[in-house]
């Protein structure tokens, strides 16, 4: 490599230097290391500083502790969680509910506090057609979150930047004067109205690209699993989907070669992955705890998406320079900002023409959460 592509890499690899060692040591910059590989499936781990503390629950062990409570709310779009116990929660955006009268997919990041009460959050359905129980389900709450959204595509339509609003529409005399908004109005999917607005159209828009989005996912896993990963009790449910005894003993043939990589080191906090050649996406938590916890449901998507491509053209995976400039690019984006309903927390977006960055972080400072996705 001659001096300037050298000069170049360093200018496009700054913005995410810097992002990330805001937050660390001065003498402990952040680092890349890997790949590690399987089959079509490589992984990139970054290390940095850690935050002190213990790391919150996660949204599988406070559901299966009953802890925190998902709620329906009779809306599509708009969930409500609720925190019964006495230590933080870690949702992140792409955690899947089952259950209720349809699965959804959780759209923001954050933390939910102890002692909550009931807080919006915004979701995406990830089933068509149900609206009722499903066997012996409860349907006016969910039953449990241990699987990830394992589409990179559902990711984009999901946190990819608030289209423009369209203009309000005139006022007719048939309109229900005072009459109460939908609670995913009210609430922003979950993020105050008060930084960015959302056209309620939008969110339309974007369910139709998660359904679409997930029967494209169940479509390639069937034909790379040899068999039909839809399920006779939902054949629309994502969720049932994943839980297909042909899929899981394709996806531990992954789990079981890569997932030992993200636990041999005590300064990991996130990672990159890379599917047939090209770089899809990842993640970077507050602490390496946090990640330890997040690494086998997250690798457990990855894994699950890396299969559904194993059809598609593949080459070498990256070197680390190009999963440095992919950061980098995400960091650099146009930026954006909205408080999350309900916390002291804020959810950044940086959009950028091939790269997009969600960081959830706490007003007070301080960053919980960082959601990479190549565009």
């Amino acid at each position: 490599m001659g001096w300037p592509s050298i000069m170049l890499l360093a200018a496009i690899a700054a913005p995410f230097t810097i992002g990330l060692a805001r937050d660390a040591k001065a003498d402990d910059p952040p680092r890349i290391s890997g790949p590690a590989i399987h089959d079509n499936l490589a992984v990139y781990f970054i290390h940095g500083r850690s935050a002190p503390g213990p790391a919150p629950l996660t949204l599988r062990e406070a559901m299966e502790a009953g802890k925190v409570v998902v709620h329906e709310t009779g809306s599509v779009n708009a969930l409500a969680i609720e925190n019964t116990g006495t230590d933080e929660v870690f949702i992140q955006a792409g955690d899947i509910v089952k259950g209720g009268q349809q699965d959804r997919v959780l759209t923001v990041s954050f933390l939910v506090p102890p002692k909550s009460g009931r807080l919006a959050i915004g979701a995406y359905c990830v089933e068509q057609g149900r609206w009722a129980a499903r066997g012996g389900e409860d349907v006016k709450k969910f039953a449990s979150s241990d699987k990830s959204l394992p589409s990179r595509e559902a990711k984009l339509a999901m946190l990819a930047p608030a289209k423009p609003p369209a203009a309000a529409p005139v006022p007719t005399p048939s309109a229900s004067a005072g009459a109460s908004p939908d609670i995913a109005q009210r609430s922003n999917l979950g993020i105050a109205a008060g930084r960015t607005a959302r056209d309620p159209g939008d969110s339309g828009s974007r369910q139709s690209e998660m359904w679409q989005s997930v029967a494209r996912a169940q479509s390639k896993l069937s034909a790379n699993v040899g068999a039909n990963v839809a399920a006779a009790a939902s054949a629309s449910s994502l969720q049932l989907s994943l839980e297909n005894a042909k899929l899981a003993e394709a996806r531990n043939a992954y789990v079981a070669a890569l997932k030992p990589s993200g636990e041999t080191a005590e300064d990991i906090v996130g990672y990159v992955v890379a599917i047939t050649g090209k770089v899809v996406g990842g993640d970077v938590y507050s602490s390496n705890a946090l990640f330890r916890k997040m690494w086998a449901k997250q690798l457990d998507a990855a894994a699950t998406e890396a299969i559904g491509e194993k059809n598609s053209p593949a080459t070498a995976a990256p070197g680390i320079d190009a999963i440095t400039a992919f950061l980098a690019r995400a960091e650099a984006g146009k930026t954006s900002q909205a408080d999350i309903a309900g916390t002291t927390q804020i959810r950044e977006t940086r959009d950028a023409d091939q790269a997009l960055l969600a960081e959830t972080r706490k007003s007070t400072g301080g960053f919980i959460h960082r959601a990479y996705l190549a565009r």
